[in-house]
């Protein structure tokens, strides 16, 4: 590839990338807001994911990002808050973030939903001062596939993660390396 072509592609990729972070919420939302937020992306979830709102009725606690940002190039980063609800009432606000290095580039915004299953695992998350996604309780991502597969009997996982809302343009989501810790949002 000829130096201007990747000129090019550089120019590009960061245009993207920032479009992508830029996208809304690009400052630290209130807990208002993020409650808002989050209960708006679960009732997407549910609408393109009927499994995800039967899991729902089973789940101890149910840990929403409704905003999660991505961008990339060679060297990577994520980072969302979001906010765990217990019986449907907002239990306590968390942060995920992670860091890559490889061949990537690229950015984009989606939405994560942890389903937790089992009292250890939110005993778990409730009592770590940060979580490494890949340390703790066993997290299974969930595609349209397998959430149609889900039932009270094939439930065998502590978490169950449901990744929605993809915007932007980059391969693959992923939650292994992702650090969950808790933190007190602004007013």
């Amino acid at each position: 590839m000829n130096q201007s072509r990747r000129t090019v592609l550089a120019v590009l990729l960061a245009q993207l990338c920032s479009v992508v972070v830029a996208t809304p919420p690009a400052r630290a939302a209130s807990a208002r807001e993020l409650q808002s937020d989050a209960y708006h992306a679960l009732q997407t979830l549910y609408a393109k994911q009927p499994g995800a709102a039967a899991l729902a009725k089973r789940a101890k606690a149910i840990l929403v990002f409704p905003n999660i940002i991505k961008g990339a190039f060679v060297f990577g980063a994520q980072t969302g808050n979001g906010v765990l609800l217990v019986n449907g009432k907002p239990a306590g606000y968390y942060n995920i973030s992670a860091a890559s290095f490889g061949l990537q580039a690229g950015g984009k915004a989606f939405s994560y939903a942890l389903f937790f299953i089992t009292d250890s695992a939110l005993k778990y998350l409730n009592r770590s001062g940060g979580w490494a996604i890949g340390s703790g309780p066993s997290v299974v991502i969930v595609d349209k596939g397998l959430a149609a597969d889900i039932t009270s009997t094939t439930l065998t996982q502590d978490v169950y993660a449901f990744p929605f809302g993809l915007r932007g343009l980059m391969g693959g989501i992923g939650l292994e390396g992702s650090k969950i810790t808790r933190y007190t949002p602004g007013s």
